[in-house]
């Protein structure tokens, strides 16, 4: 005979039940920071970050990192410092052993282009993620319509000048980036300061392929065409800009014994015998001690344009690491603009972002502002170019050494840039099988 239970035993035998599923209906793995909004509760993971180090950056980020952790405490991110030098070798051994880092600080974006996270399936849209950023980098961080990366600082080249004997030669830099000086009339100004100034040379120029590379790309130039299928360097604008670079030397603007000797030209500016220096912008930091003179930096001239040569470093994520979706969240917020902008006002960087361009430096603010401006100017050929990082360095040393040629006496632009062009398209060749 069935017994038909009381409405009081159904209700305790409800309870009973309610608290068995209540204890058996949590996560298997460990939770923190108890349910958020709808009930879902998040598991601990950690975030391995490899990291490299340029000068007080490490420190800014290990603050930054403290200040994400606090806000997201299920996250522990592990920051594994390495030399930059051993970048790649950790990378790859990583890679290599299906361990992947969940992050990495980068510069060539491109040799990772296929480990890489492509960041759009997590970024919203694509377009609006990109827009933040300054337009001329792009392809550092997108490849083939995908977000590889995404950009925390910038470098860039520039000119710093002596200011102290441009003010002895009553020369006046322009101060309107919509009206700077054409190569022949910065030439002139130079070429004034050295008579009435007193500097023993007019312009010292970095001796690198990257920094010469400004001259090409300001001249309407590149190394690699657009789509990246066939040398560029040896059409008339490379020429063109070779040859103003040896005019540069034989009118005595710039000293031989940087390209064809050994003379550092941080040495020779530091001396305060050098009127200007093409460089990069992290010599605001190295030329931070001069106080034997005033110096600052100033727009850089143009040929048939404006451009500098863009740099800088990236966060990426790779695929494989099983926190793809946590190390996505990291860079959306470490490259959002509050962030960003901490980042690099505190690091002495410039941002990446377009709304960033003017942040308040301890130190060189207007002169980190012209660097900024001279990026916004800046053809994406440059980054093309220098983001093929898995081409270029096949060549870059070699063109070095064609330039040299060229100013030595030893050969003509033409017959320089068509052996280098040579090798360009033996290494895009070589990367295509």
């Amino acid at each position: 005979m069935q017994r038909t239970l009381k409405p009081a035993s159904l209700l305790f035998l409800s309870l009973i039940l309610g608290v068995t599923v209540t204890a058996c209906g949590g996560s298997s793995g460990k939770e923190t920071g108890g349910a958020p909004a709808g009930g879902e509760t998040k598991k601990d993971v950690t975030l391995d970050f490899v990291w490299f180090t340029d000068g007080i950056e490490g420190d800014v980020m290990k603050g930054l990192i403290k200040e994400y952790q606090d806000k997201n405490p299920h996250v522990k991110i592990n920051l594994i410092e390495a030399a930059f030098k051993d970048l790649n070798t950790k990378l790859k051994t990583m890679i290599a052993g299906g361990q992947p880092p969940a992050l990495a600080r980068m510069t060539d974006t491109g040799a990772y282009a296929r480990q890489a996270l492509d960041l759009t399936l997590y970024v919203g849209s694509a377009d609006q993620f990109t827009g933040q950023f300054v337009d001329s980098i792009k392809p550092y961080y997108v490849t083939d319509k995908k977000i590889i990366a995404a950009p925390m600082d910038l470098t860039a080249n520039g000119i710093l000048y002596n200011k102290t004997l441009f003010d002895k030669a009553g020369v006046k830099v322009p101060t309107d980036p919509n009206n700077v000086w054409t190569w022949d009339e910065f030439a002139a100004a130079l070429k004034q300061v050295m008579d009435k100034g007193g500097a023993k040379y007019g312009l010292v120029w970095d001796f690198t392929p990257h920094r010469w590379s400004t001259l090409l790309y300001q001249f309407g130039g590149s190394m690699i065409s657009a789509d990246g299928k066939k040398a560029a360097i040896n059409n008339p604008e490379g020429v063109q800009a070779l040859d103003y670079f040896k005019k540069l030397h034989k009118d005595g603007i710039i000293p031989e014994s940087v390209w064809l000797g050994s003379e550092n030209p941080n040495n020779l500016f530091r001396s305060g015998t050098v009127a200007a220096h093409l460089a990069g912008n992290w010599m605001l930091s190295s030329y931070k001690d001069i106080t034997n003179f005033e110096w600052g930096v100033a727009y850089m001239p143009k040929a048939k344009q404006r451009s500098s040569v863009p740099g800088g470093k990236y966060l990426m994520a790779f695929q494989g690491s099983k926190v793809e979706k946590e190390a996505a969240a990291f860079i959306q917020w470490a490259t959002s603009k509050e962030i960003n902008s901490k980042y690099n006002k505190d690091s002495l960087f410039i941002s990446s972002r377009k709304d960033s361009a003017k942040l308040d430096y301890a130190f060189g603010k207007e002169m980190f502002e012209v660097f900024a401006n001279e990026l916004s100017a800046t053809t994406p050929l440059a980054a093309n170019d220098w983001s093929r990082q898995t081409i270029v360095p096949k060549f870059s040393n070699d063109l070095k050494n064609n330039i040299v040629k060229v100013l030595a006496g030893k050969s003509t632009s033409k017959d320089a840039l068509d052996e280098t062009a040579k090798l360009i398209e033996k290494a895009i060749q070589e990367e295509s099988k």
